[in-house]
C-alpha cells in the first residue's frame, strides 16, 4: 500500500535502473530464526549503507530485511545525481544546532561525492560513476544566487574544477538557450544508481552480513533484544535500525507521523547520437536547476538522456508520465521534440517540515534507530548520514549527536490532507523562493 496516492502503475513500471542493471544478485527469503547484533529493514541506500559502515567498524553480525527487492524503493527510482549538500536549505535548521554546529554540517555536507568515487573504487563498482555537475540560473535573481554560491564551493572543494559561466558561455556547459548563467563544478557528477547500490550490497555480503528480499516485516517487539517477525522467520538482535524511508507505510509510528511522501517523476529517451549528446551536454554531465522544485536530468553511458521533475504548485498525478515530463524536457532542449521517450517511471519521496534527512533513535528504545527524510536529495547524502549513524549505532560521535539533536516534527494529517498539505507547501515553498534568490 502507498499511503494517500494510487500509484502502483507507475511505482511497478519498469525504470531505466531496472532495466540496465549489471548485478544479477539475488538474496534469499528469510525462513529461518536468526540471532544478530543488528537487524536493519529497509534495503535501500540507508540500509545497505550503513551495514557497510558497520562491516568496515568489524561489526558484521547483521541482517538486512528487505520486503521486496534491493533498490525498488527512491534507490532505484531517482536521477542519480551527486551533488553538494545535504538538505534543502541550511539556515532551516540553524535556530537548533547554532553557529558552530552549522558550521560542522556545512562541512559534512561536501563529503558525500568523496564518500561514494571512495566506495567505487574501493570495491571495483561498476555504477557508471562520471564527474561533472552544472547548476543553473534562469533570472537575474538566480544568477545573483549562483554567484554568492561560487565562494563557498571554491572554499568547500578548493582542489576541483569549478567555474562560473555568464550569457554566452553557458553554452560551455550545457546546449540550451533557457538560462542565464550556470556553474560547473567537476566535484559532482553522477551515478547509476542501482548498480551502486547493487555493488555496495556484493560487498557486505562478502563480509558475512545477511540480506533477505521478499521478506516483509509484519511485527516488532521491543525490549533489549528486538524481535523482528515476517510471514516466515524471525530475527532477534540487540540493535535495529528503521530504513524504510517513504516505504514505511505506518510499520513504526512515531516515525512515520514526521515524513510526508509526494512524488518525483522520470523518463528516459531512446539512445542517441553522439553529436546530438555533444550538444545536449558538453561535459557529459548532470544537471539542476536552482529552483524550489527542481528540474533534474543527465546523460547515461548508453547515450539516453534521464530527465526528472515533480509537481511545482499542486500536488497530483500526471495522467500520462511520458508527456508530462516530455513537455518538461522540451523547455529546455526544444530540439528534441522528435525524439522517442521509451520508459517513464515515478516513486515517492519521504519528506520532513525541515526538508533535512532525519536520523535518531526512538524515545524510550535507544537501541532503535531510524533515518529518513531525505526529501528529494538522496543519492548523495544518504552516503553522507549513514556514516555518521553507523557511528551512532557502534561508538557515539560527536557528529551523530549534532545531527540526531535536530528535532522532528510531526506532520499532522499526513494521510487524510496529504494533497492539500502538499500543495499548500509547494506553494510556500515557491513564494518563499521568490525572495531567496530561487525563483
Amino acid at each position: 500500500m502507498l499511503t494517500g496516492c494510487h500509484m502502483n502503475n507507475q511505482i511497478d513500471s519498469l525504470t531505466y535502473y531496472a532495466a540496465t542493471k549489471k548485478y544479477d544478485l539475488r538474496f534469499p527469503m528469510l525462513t529461518d530464526d536468526l540471532d544478530v547484533d543488528v537487524v536493519i529493514i529497509g534495503g535501500g541506500f540507508s540500509g545497505i549503507n550503513t551495514a557497510l559502515e558497520l562491516a568496515e567498524k568489524g561489526i558484521t553480525n547483521i541482517a538486512i530485511l528487505e520486503g521486496r527487492t534491493l533498490g525498488y524503493g527512491g534507490t532505484g527510482r531517482n536521477g542519480g545525481q551527486i551533488m553538494t549538500g545535504i538538505g534543502h536549505d541550511l539556515d532551516r535548521i540553524k535556530r537548533h544546532v547554532g553557529e558552530k554546529g552549522l558550521e560542522t554540517i556545512f562541512k559534512i555536507s561536501n563529503l558525500g561525492a568523496g564518500i561514494i568515487r571512495d566506495r567505487v573504487a574501493k570495491y571495483d563498482i561498476k555504477a557508471d560513476l562520471c564527474r561533472g555537475y552544472v547548476y543553473l540560473a534562469y533570472n537575474s535573481r538566480q544568477d545573483k544566487t549562483l554567484q554568492s554560491w561560487l565562494p563557498e564551493f571554491r572554499a568547500a572543494s578548493p582542489d576541483e574544477d569549478i567555474e562560473l559561466y555568464t550569457g554566452s558561455e553557458v553554452k560551455k556547459a550545457i546546449g540550451s538557450d533557457r538560462y542565464t548563467s550556470a556553474i560547473k563544478h567537476m566535484g559532482g557528477g553522477h551515478v547509476h544508481s542501482l548498480n551502486l547500490l547493487l555493488g555496495e550490497a556484493k560487498a557486505v555480503s562478502e563480509y558475512g552480513v545477511k540480506i533477505f528480499e521478499n521478506s516483509q516485516v509484519l511485527n516488532v517487539e521491543y525490549g533489549s533484544r528486538v524481535t523482528v517477525r515476517t510471514a516466515m522467520g524471525s530475527v532477534r538482535a540487540n540493535k535495529m535500525l528503521w530504513a524504510c524511508d517513504s516505504f514505511l507505510n505506518g510499520l513504526e509510528p512515531t516515525i512515520y507521523k514526521k515524513t510526508i511522501n509526494t512524488y518525483a517523476f522520470q523518463l528516459m529517451t531512446e539512445a542517441l547520437p553522439d553529436e546530438l549528446i555533444e550538444k545536449i551536454s558538453p561535459i557529459r554531465g548532470a544537471y539542476s536547476d536552482i529552483s524550489p522544485v527542481i528540474n533534474y536530468f543527465r546523460v547515461t553511458k548508453e547515450n539516453r538522456l534521464l530527465f526528472g521533475s515533480a509537481t511545482q504548485y499542486l500536488e497530483y498525478m500526471p495522467a500520462d508520465l511520458k508527456v508530462w515530463n516530455r513537455k518538461r524536457m522540451l523547455d529546455i532542449y526544444p530540439y528534441l521534440k522528435d525524439v522517442n521517450i521509451e520508459l517513464a517511471w515515478g516513486g515517492p519521496m519521504a519528506c520532513s517540515v525541515s526538508l533535512f534527512p532525519q536520523i535518531g533513535s526512538l524515545q524510550k528504545h535507544n537501541n532503535v534507530f531510524y533515518v529518513q527524510g531525505y526529501s528529494g536529495f538522496g543519492v548523495t547524502p544518504s552516503h553522507i548520514i549513514c556514516k555518521i549513524l553507523a557511528e551512532g549505532m557502534s561508538e557515539g560521535s560527536d557528529r551523530y549527536s549534532l545531527l540526531s539533536s535536530i528535532p522532528h516534527l510531526n506532520v499532522i494529517g499526513k494521510d487524510k490532507f496529504r494533497n492539500l498539505l502538499l500543495s499548500g507547501g509547494k506553494t510556500w515553498h515557491q513564494v518563499s523562493g521568490y525572495w531567496k534568490g530561487r525563483r
